[in-house]
């Protein structure tokens, strides 16, 4: 038996040794750029308004105050170090730094991992190199080239469901229908999954989906939900769990049913024959280097993951965009008759259509700088590492403000401004490489980034050439950060149809 006094001078020891290492830590980050204020419960969290309009605009006058960076305590225990500039961003990025995962207190992504699992959002290392090298080929340009016609059928279906909302000459909330189009492509493209979701309007997934989103995020400003035995005996918590089990059944049918068909050698779908490998079929029959292939829940973590970012990253950064050009109608008539002349009588886009809509292209970059579709994302040094002047130690967890970044008055002239023409194929040249990275940058940049923008520019420019939008003043719309960028109370807006 070791005597007690031995144990108790040992655990002394190593609090001792804790301690004394916060304290430093804590004066070393306490150093740099930030609010001096600190709160022994709460960090500086009190300082910020909240992941809203309000907490936008406190970002935004923290990067007028502090050109680079500055300090952020989420609570009394867990810094952050929010950059928004390329020259703070590049040595983080350029590097192999991993998203933050483990340890005593939930980092962001660990908060999500209950309903993601170790997908490519989630996961590091040996796991994420594999998983990424085996479901790139699912992003092929042919197999991407082949989702053309269902860009097409989706949106011609939202241009109906517009009609329908907008008869009376009423305003209407265009998030929600725009939702539900991402929503039926992702499930038609990556699936080859029908559920009519864009007619029958919301259904439990993705009503669960967007709860869960809200849950996410709200625990990320509640201090003592970081402790996991905590927040899983909350009702929050609960909650979250049990809006967990709902998705995952959906994805667990839709896997089964695949799976059947593949195990039956039957190449059809419900709707008919399914022409190419999709990325459901991806995931069920790829194998590595060794002749092992995923497992049954990587299949459900890719799938839960590819619903969840496939979808509402697509969402905001279509609605967010037409949202602008609503207020602007001297650039939807530019896309107008851009997309007009593109298609010389023709009724859908092709592929090739997709490529040459220049203006509408600089119009949706525009509009997911203004309005970042993925506000944060998060990053642990693995070693120390010097930005811009200051030697940042290992293991300090930074987060990467990509909305404050695009909005930073130091980076961009007149930044709160809608100006497509700043992305003109000349001016994109002059841009510093990581001064704009709606995708992210370096080796962990979006792997559906082709597929987000080609869907992206078929609905904005199915949209334009058949109304004229507005936006509704009376109710303007108010951002709201989840994981993605949504509002709290709808996005008003006019459509009036356009005489052909």
């Amino acid at each position: 038996m070791i005597p007690l006094a031995v144990v108790v001078a040992v655990l002394f020891v190593l609090l001792w040794r804790y301690i004394s290492k916060y304290l430093g830590y804590r004066a070393l980050f306490n150093s740099l750029t930030g609010e001096p204020s600190f709160s022994y419960l709460l960090g500086s969290l009190h300082k910020y308004p909240g992941p809203n309009e309000e907490g936008i605009e406190y970002d935004f006058a923290m990067s007028k105050k502090f050109k680079y960076m500055h300090n952020m305590w989420m609570g009394p225990l867990k810094p952050l170090l929010m950059l928004y500039h390329p020259d703070s961003i590049r040595p983080v990025l350029k590097s192999s730094a991993p998203k933050p995962r483990g340890g005593l207190l939930s980092t962001a992504y660990d908060m999500g991992s209950r309903w993601l699992g170790e997908g490519l959002l989630n996961s590091n290392g040996p796991r994420w190199v594999r998983n990424r090298r085996l479901l790139t080929p699912a992003f092929h340009f042919d197999i991407l080239k082949s989702y053309i016609d269902v860009y097409n059928e989706c949106s011609n279906i939202l241009v109906s469901q517009i009609k329908k909302l907008s008869s009376g000459g009423q305003s209407f909330d265009l998030f929600e229908p725009v939702g539900l189009c991402a929503l039926d492509v992702i499930q038609r493209c990556a699936f080859s999954y029908h559920s009519d979701c864009q007619t029958k309007g919301e259904n439990e997934y993705e009503l669960a989906m967007s709860e869960l989103m809200g849950l996410w995020i709200n625990r990320n400003f509640t201090p003592k939900h970081f402790l996991e035995w905590v927040y899983s005996r909350s009702p929050e918590g609960k909650r979250f769990y049990h809006l967990c089990d709902v998705v995952h059944a959906v994805s667990e049918d839709i896997i089964d049913k695949r799976r059947k068909h593949l195990e039956s050698g039957d190449a059809t779908t419900k709707n008919g024959p399914k022409k190419i490998k999709d990325f459901l079929d991806t995931l069920l029959t790829a194998v590595d280097e060794d002749g092992v292939g995923l497992s049954p829940l990587d299949i459900r973590n890719e799938v839960d993951t590819f619903l969840f970012a496939g979808h509402d990253t697509t969402t905001s950064g279509t609605a967010w965009t037409l949202y602008h050009l609503s207020q602007h109608p001297e650039y939807q008539e530019k896309i107008y008759e851009e997309v007009v002349g593109i298609l010389d009588g023709r009724e859908n886009i092709t592929w090739d259509d997709i490529h040459s809509m220049e203006f509408t292209t600089m119009c949706i970059k525009e509009g997911i700088r203004l309005d970042t579709t993925v506000p944060l994302i998060q990053r642990d040094l693995l070693e120390d590492t010097e930005i811009v002047g200051h030697v940042i130690p290992a293991g300090t967890t930074v987060c990467i403000h990509l909305y404050n970044l695009h909005i930073n008055p130091t980076v961009w002239d007149k930044p709160r401004q809608y100006m497509p023409e700043r992305f003109h194929p000349d001016k994109i040249h002059q841009m510093d490489p990581f001064q704009y990275i709606p995708f992210s940058a370096g080796s962990r940049n979006c792997i559906g980034q082709h597929f987000a923008m080609n869907e992206m520019k078929l609905t904005v420019a199915n949209i334009i050439r058949n109304f004229k939008l507005a936006c509704d003043v009376s109710k303007p719309a108010r951002r709201f950060l989840t994981p993605t960028l949504k509002t709290e109370s709808g996005m008003m807006v006019y459509a009036e149809p356009r005489v052909k």
